[in-house]
């Protein structure tokens, strides 16, 4: 069964930063499309930033210039590196990621527990 425990939340002032990381079990990284997404209150869930197997990234606007996803393949770990916080970063990131199964090529969808993030003063 594929895990993904989130850590590296916190409370942070305002243009501070924060490196989320994303343990996987029973599934490489290297090999997936990685991505982390957040969820404020009273909001969608939003794709924050993804990496796919080809090391190419993908970033929300309102984080570019900001935050940096990269893995480790050794670690089996994908982190999310966050400077220049705002207070509208505020929200409950989740690790995610997503199989095709054999045969059936059905999607199957896994996601972390979510790490809480708050930059307030």
């Amino acid at each position: 069964q594929v895990r993904m425990v989130e850590s590296g939340g916190g409370l942070v002032q305002p243009g501070g930063s924060l490196r989320l990381s994303c343990a996987v079990a029973e599934l490489s990284v290297s090999l997936n499309t990685m991505a982390w997404y957040r969820q404020a209150p009273g909001k969608q869930r939003e794709l924050v930033a993804s990496i796919d197997r080809s090391d190419s990234t993908n970033l929300a606007d309102s984080v570019k210039g900001r935050f940096t996803i990269s893995r480790d393949n050794t670690k089996n770990t994908v982190d999310l590196q966050m400077n220049s916080l705002k207070p509208e970063d505020t929200a409950v990131y989740y690790c995610h990621t997503f199989i095709l199964q054999a045969i059936t090529l059905r999607r199957v969808d896994y996601w972390g527990q979510g790490t809480q993030v708050t930059v307030s003063s």
